[in-house]
């Protein structure tokens, strides 16, 4: 790569590492898996980037193959699964856990938690790196229509959870 070539990558690099470290900590739900995914996304990204650069559309197709690398690494892991399993215990051991309540209102992992990786990807792209739904649909390899029903269902479910949550805080 040239010299001009390798200042352009580290600049774009540099610059879009925050957001994408933003919505891979959202999609995932662990920091250190969130670096990892940003950085293969970026070493995927250098590798294409002569023919990313000319185009302008290297910020895309990065933020893609960091939702692609992390909805595969749930896939081989079956983390979504173990989560599932995982938070339905915990939800059980503090019925009636007056302060757990409390806590889970103000946490918003905890309520993303509750959610399906795609509901969880659909949310993280929509409104932490405010896409369009047609970008998110790219990116994500879903038709529009899935972005909107996945938003709809995350977004009542969100709700839904806040609300139980709430209302278990009130009761003295």
């Amino acid at each position: 790569m040239r010299q001009t070539s390798e200042a352009e990558y580290s600049e774009f690099a540099q610059s879009v590492w925050p957001q994408l470290y933003r919505s891979a900590v959202m999609i995932v739900r662990d920091r250190q898996l969130a670096e990892d995914l940003v950085q293969i996304a970026l070493v995927k990204t250098y590798i294409a980037w002569p023919r990313l650069r000319e185009t302008g559309k290297a910020s895309a197709y990065t933020r893609r193959v960091m939702v692609n690398v992390a909805h595969d690494w749930f896939r081989k892991r079956s983390w979504t699964h173990e989560d599932t399993v995982n938070t339905a215990i915990d939800a059980e051991a503090h019925a009636g856990d007056h302060a757990a309540a409390l806590v889970n209102r103000v946490d918003l992992a905890d309520l993303l938690r509750t959610l399906p990786l795609g509901q969880r990807s659909v949310l993280a792209l929509r409104f932490l790196d405010d896409l369009s739904v047609q970008e998110t649909a790219d990116i994500l390899n879903i038709t529009t229509g899935t972005v909107k029903s996945q938003t709809a269902d995350a977004l009542a479910a969100l709700r839904t959870h806040a609300l139980v949550v709430t209302e278990g805080s009130h009761h003295d």
